[in-house]
């Protein structure tokens, strides 16, 4: 039986090779992102795909597009939801004046986004025969790690969304529901710059090694891309 994962913000980016590798391993992929007919090369990849990638437009700061998308899915089974959307918020983020606006929206879209999606998708999740939720965190958001200051509405969007995966595995646990926060390296994308030392593709093959080998222990924690559990 085939195995689902829905990503969003799977146009560009980790998104864009974690759609490339869940296809290559034979997974349908449900691929969400803003403006479907501009994602030219996540289009290529659903051509070649042999009807294994399916593309689907969402705005993760719309809710009534979560709800509708929901809707749509019907009574399909996703074995892994996967929160990837993101931004990297307002800059400068150093101390000082911030665009509180722009700090909000962050929190929106890291945070507020990655719950809509567990609260709408929750039963087809719990249908399925994996059910894992993970989201994006970063180990820019673990409390513990952070020494260096800076990066205030990043930072607490991040920290913000592993309080929501830590409280979403209380939650579903009954339910037999992991949900996990992964982070997923300092990557060459778009908001990470080009100095970055991961590219997209070795991220997104670390993050398929993390999610195969989840079990219901490892619920409620937050998890590097390299198999190693980071700090809160």
């Amino acid at each position: 039986m085939t195995s689902t994962i829905l990503i969003t913000g799977s146009n560009r980016g980790i998104g864009l090779e974690l759609v490339r590798t869940f296809a290559d391993h034979n997974w349908h992929v449900l691929a969400c992102c803003r403006r479907p007919q501009q994602a030219v090369e996540l289009s290529a990849i659903a051509e070649k795909s042999g009807g294994r990638v399916t593309i689907h437009p969402l705005d993760v700061a719309d809710s009534e597009q979560i709800r509708a998308l929901a809707e749509t899915c019907g009574d399909l089974s996703i074995d892994i939801l996967f929160n990837n959307a993101g931004i990297a918020g307002p800059s400068p983020q150093r101390f000082g004046p911030i665009d509180t606006g722009e700090w909000l929206e962050t929190l929106r879209i890291n945070t507020l986004a990655p719950y809509q999606m567990a609260v709408a998708f929750v039963e087809q999740v719990a249908r399925s025969s994996r059910r894992i939720i993970a989201t994006v965190g970063s180990q820019l958001g673990s409390i513990a790690d952070n020494t260096s200051g800076g990066r205030y509405a990043y930072r607490t969007s991040k920290a913000a969304v592993h309080m929501v995966m830590k409280g979403l595995a209380a939650d579903l646990a009954d339910r037999r529901i992991t949900s996990v926060a992964l982070h997923p390296g300092w990557v060459k994308t778009e908001m990470g710059g080009p100095q970055a030392p991961v590219s997209p593709a070795e991220s997104a093959a670390g993050l398929y090694r993390v999610l195969a080998t989840l079990t219901p222990e490892d619920s409620g924690k937050l998890w590097s891309w390299d198999g190693s559990q980071l700090p809160w």
